[in-house]
């Protein structure tokens, strides 16, 4: 399928910004226009199994979505073999991680709106085109100089099926700390759908607002009593609210 693809060789890599388990970006320039792009070298980790399917499926994803809040994907090219894939992207200076731990105040309310509209509005294209991002978290949200928000890192969208309906796949899926309930407390394979993208959008608020995640543990059992003890109060006046419009 990459047979037509251009080659990395038009593009010149000037520096490594980021690294994760499924790939590697650079900042780079497009030789015939000098474009500044972000360049997203795809590791294969297992070369001998052929090129993943869930390569192929964050790309096809990828390049279906045009939206202001969703990274742009330009292209894809290729190396000196066909197993050397690259993805090429607009380039965007900051994630939202790093720019929260550099700022030496934290957002303001106004700036944390402006910045959640912009998340709620990718996410709702998201699920309005029948696809769950399913990790959802500030080192993968985008920020430029002018403050727009782009998602970014689609190595675990999936699709959903439609009409609407629970439909089994791994747990193994969202950063711990923006882990959902269900995916906490669920089985090997479990039934899961756009509510674990909610809830990483609930956390992912809150951290902006205290500027510190919800939880910052490393065990799943820990991670659930840190949620429960920080949703407990509202959990309780609700119960109480409830009661009292009962009476």
């Amino acid at each position: 399928m990459f047979e037509c693809c251009r080659s990395v060789e038009e593009f010149e890599r000037l520096n490594k910004i980021g690294e994760g388990t499924y790939g590697v970006v650079y900042k780079a320039r497009a030789k015939n226009i000098g474009e500044i792009v972000a360049l997203k070298k795809i590791k294969l980790l297992e070369k001998e199994q052929g090129f993943p399917i869930i390569f192929l499926r964050e790309i096809n994803i990828l390049l279906k979505c045009h939206h202001p809040s969703i990274i742009h994907v330009n292209e894809v090219v290729v190396g000196t073999t066909l197993d050397d894939i690259f993805i090429v992207m607009e380039y965007v200076e900051h994630d939202l991680k790093s720019l929260s731990e550099k700022m030496k105040h934290p957002f303001s309310q106004t700036e944390i709106k402006f910045l959640m509209i912009q998340l709620l509005e990718g996410v709702r294209y998201f699920h309005d085109n029948w696809i769950m991002h399913r990790d959802l978290k500030p080192s993968n949200l985008l920020v430029n100089d002018k403050g727009e928000l782009k998602i970014g890192d689609f190595g675990l969208t999936h699709p959903i099926q439609s009409p609407l309906k629970n439909v089994p796949y791994t747990h193994n899926v969202v950063t711990l700390w923006y882990r959902s309930p269900e995916l906490l407390l669920g089985g090997r394979r479990q039934c899961h759908s756009t509510t674990v993208d909610m809830w990483s959008l609930g956390c992912i608020m809150v951290e902006l607002l205290n500027n510190k995640p919800i939880s910052m543990e490393n065990q799943k059992l820990n991670t659930y009593k840190r949620f429960f003890k920080f949703l407990e109060p509202q959990m309780m006046k609700f119960g109480q609210d409830l009661v009292n419009y009962l009476d």
